[in-house]
């Protein structure tokens, strides 16, 4: 079970929902969505997750940190790439299981394939029969190759 003693014991709904304490529910896995916007744009950059560790060190350092499901590890954004998200505010959602980080983006962006977000693609609404994806805002920013040593990270 993951070291959440940082943190305040969940109480009553009234407190959880209305109260000051920070009561982060974490799923089975130890884990916490965390959404991450650019600060000036409000554009969506990232969505991740981060376990008891990641939010310490997120709130304690100020530069966003999360936990990797694929690699189960601990990581610093922008620790290889350089682009390191600065938090502007960390905020929580109504019942406290989700996260939303306003953040300065360094670097020319967020996403390990090369672009400035993660969310380039939509889903077109009002098909019928298979879905395919369309391109939105889907040009590179940097060559993910040239930033990341080895198989390309987040």
């Amino acid at each position: 079970m993951p070291d959440t003693s940082r943190f305040a014991l969940r109480g009553s709904t009234a407190d959880i929902e209305e109260g000051l304490a920070f009561t982060p529910k974490f799923d089975a896995d130890g884990l916490i969505t965390a959404v991450a916007t650019d600060a000036a744009s409000g554009d969506v950059l990232m969505v991740a997750h981060m376990n008891a560790e990641a939010l310490a060190k997120t709130i304690e350092s100020g530069e966003a940190w999360y936990f990797s499901r694929s690699r189960k590890a601990l990581w610093k954004k922008g620790e290889s790439s350089g682009h390191v998200q600065r938090v502007i505010e960390l905020r929580t959602d109504c019942d406290q299981d989700a996260l939303w980080l306003k953040v300065e983006q360094a670097g020319p962006g967020a996403c390990h394939t090369g672009r400035r977000s993660c969310f380039y693609r939509a889903a077109p609404l009002g098909q019928t029969g298979a879905v395919r994806l369309e391109f939105r805002e889907g040009d590179k920013t940097f060559d993910p190759n040239a930033v990341y040593p080895g198989p390309a990270k987040a």
